[in-house]
């Protein structure tokens, strides 16, 4: 029995060295993760969506009302000003015009009659034969036959007119965009012009007419550098300018944005009206700025003695393995790394991004619901 006793206790001896040994020179997990402040460039972007438009989009409509009987102009088709682009069935303004004709004509031929009857009535007035009522009378006719004349060369001026607009010519140089109308159909112009064709006066100059929420549009300055996306070409990026900060809202479920205007150069045509883009209009950069990861910003250790109701932009660093709160002052940010401009840090410095203990406690645990 003696024996059996002195190998148990030899056993028992030799596990807790063992023990001892293979955990002496183990070290502890760490319980955050850190990274290490640093310098490098940072720059702010502010998001948005938009829609490629030609920089002058011209609706071109009718002033009179027809059938179309002729169309000159098609899609995608360049266009000079002046150019004929449509035409209307002119049967009944050319009829107007030859009855406006004809009743200048006869109001010609009632002047012509009362200035004869005028200059007779002056002779037989200087002769005495008839009296000054009788010559204010043909003076009178006269004048009316005048007037009679002016307002007939008016309504051909107008027929003319009229049947000049049968002919629907270009405004501008451009191509054609869109065209709502085919031979055969009736245009009706009263309240509103009809719009026939549309024509982007110069597709190699474009502009993306974007929204920007009411939060970021302080940022968003005319001249303001600007890299966008499309989805045609997912590869290339192209840049741009902002040209105009317009200062009407948009008001749509309670979400008011503004509409910025960025000039975009098209010269090889690729881009198209309609088009979206997905914009980052670069507001401000900070070249070799001292930064911090934007998650340092937002960790807070679990047990912080109150220092997390404190105000004010901190971040937290080790000091005998217990995190200290630092406060800082931040500037601009890019969504991975802030800017700080004030504050007891420096670059090497190492400050918490995560607790790695609780990141482990809660991915280990199931939750746990309440049972009815």
């Amino acid at each position: 029995m003696k024996k059996w006793v002195i190998v148990a206790t030899l056993v028992v001896v030799a596990a807790a060295g063992g023990w001892w040994w293979s955990s002496r020179d183990k070290v502890a997990e760490p319980q955050y993760r850190t990274e290490t402040v640093d310098r490098g460039d940072i720059s702010a972007q502010v998001s948005a969506n938009g829609t490629l438009n030609p920089v002058t989009l011209v609706n071109v409509g009718t002033q009179v009302s027809g059938t179309v009987r002729r169309i000159y102009a098609d899609f995608n088709q360049q266009v000079k000003a002046g150019q004929v682009l449509a035409e209307l069935d002119p049967a009944l303004f050319q009829a107007a015009l030859a009855q406006s004709s004809a009743n200048l004509a006869n109001a010609q031929a009632q002047l012509r009659l009362a200035e004869a009857n005028a200059t007779r009535m002056q002779t037989l007035f200087k002769q005495e034969y008839v009296s000054r009522q009788e010559l204010d009378q043909t003076q009178a006719a006269r004048e009316q036959a005048m007037a009679q004349v002016r307002v007939a060369r008016a309504q051909v001026t107008r027929d003319q007119t009229n049947l000049g607009f049968t002919v629907i010519r270009s405004p501008v140089d451009g191509t054609v965009i869109n065209r709502q109308v085919d031979v055969g159909q009736t245009v009706a112009a009263s309240f509103q012009t009809p719009t026939l064709f549309q024509i982007g006066k110069d597709l190699t100059q474009m502009q993306i007419d974007s929204t920007v929420s009411e939060a970021d549009i302080g940022q968003v300055k005319v001249g303001q550098p600007v890299k966008f996306l499309v989805d045609a070409f997912p590869d290339a990026e192209y840049s741009g300018a902002v040209r105009q900060v317009r200062l009407n809202a948009t008001t749509e479920q309670n979400v008011v944005t503004y509409n910025v205007v960025v000039d975009v150069a098209n010269p090889d045509l690729a881009l198209m009206p309609g088009m979206t883009a997905n914009l980052q209009v670069l507001v401000e950069t900070r070249p070799n700025a001292l930064r911090v990861p934007a998650t340092a910003l937002r960790f807070r250790p679990q047990t912080d003695n109150g220092a997390g109701k404190q105000r004010g932009a901190a971040v937290y660093v080790l000091v005998d393995s217990n995190p200290v709160r630092v406060a800082v002052k931040t500037g601009i940010s890019d969504k991975a790394f802030t800017e700080i401009v004030a504050g007891k840090l420096k670059p090497g410095d190492a400050v918490i991004v995560a607790d790695l203990r609780a990141k482990k406690d809660s991915g280990g645990s199931m939750p746990r619901g309440r049972l009815f």
